[in-house]
């Protein structure tokens, strides 16, 4: 007898990783799995299909799940947040992940959102990093390439104390991981602060856990260590966010 195992169900407490606004009518899953398997090789495999345009994909390891076309109730709340005139919208929600699948789930739900985008010239917005993508934003990678960068944004703003700046990542909460902070003097590189954290960034993600306070990340690339010196939570964008603050100095 032959047991089959359920495919894994959305990530319920969590917001999906990307909202796509749509110029034109919502794409059928069937043009969406030729537009897939024509870019990334296939076969993409569509579980649970609804007649919503709800569905569960999956790409070898790679799954997450898809909506073409919210509800309007749904669909006007995020607009409102937006600030969108696409009548219709859709979304691409992460699977329940582990540590080890984490990656995947990125790569396969930033593929179908792209997908979404191209195929109605339409918006997407990247949940996590607060990031707007337009389809000739997009970066198109090999299935064997993986760039941190392509996830991971880098923000920064006055810090409450006048005389300093805050950068810090967002999207690494994406992968289960808090993300990165860097306290640094008004007046400094800002370009010296942000390559700091997408190397630190990269070197959390590589060690797929979080660094403790106390600890150091060595970044070879830079050929500097830093310290992770404190943990906090903060809202950059309205919604609670845990941070590891890191240094170039212990403290």
């Amino acid at each position: 007898m032959k047991i089959r195992k359920k495919s894994p169900k959305p990530a319920s407490s969590k917001p999906p990783l990307y909202v796509v606004g749509y110029r034109g009518v919502p794409p059928s899953l069937d043009e969406l799995t030729r537009w897939y398997d024509f870019h990334y090789g296939g076969p993409l495999v569509w579980a649970d299909r609804q007649s919503d345009g709800r569905a569960s994909a999956s790409h070898g390891p790679w799954r997450a799940h898809l909506l073409t076309s919210l509800p309007e109730t749904e669909a006007t709340q995020w607009q409102s947040i937006l600030t969108w005139e696409h009548p219709q919208l859709g979304v691409v929600s992460p699977s329940a992940t582990s540590p080890g699948t984490s990656g995947d789930t990125v790569l396969v739900a930033s593929r179908l959102a792209r997908g979404l985008t191209l195929l109605t010239d339409g918006t997407a917005f990247d949940v996590t990093s607060h990031e707007y993508l337009n389809p000739s934003d997009w970066n198109d990678r090999p299935l064997t390439v993986f760039l941190t960068r392509d996830h991971v944004t880098v923000q920064h703003k006055e810090a409450d104390d006048p005389r300093s700046n805050w950068f810090y990542t967002l999207g690494l909460t994406k992968f289960g991981l808090d993300e990165l902070e860097f306290i640094q003097p008004r007046g400094l590189p800002e370009a010296d602060a942000i390559a700091l954290l997408e190397s630190s960034a990269d070197e959390a993600l590589r060690k797929g856990q979080n660094p403790k306070v106390g600890s150091t990340l060595d970044l070879f690339a830079l050929a500097q260590t830093i310290h992770v010196i404190k943990h906090r939570t903060s809202a950059p964008t309205g919604r609670m966010i845990a941070f590891r603050q890191i240094a170039t100095e212990p403290r």
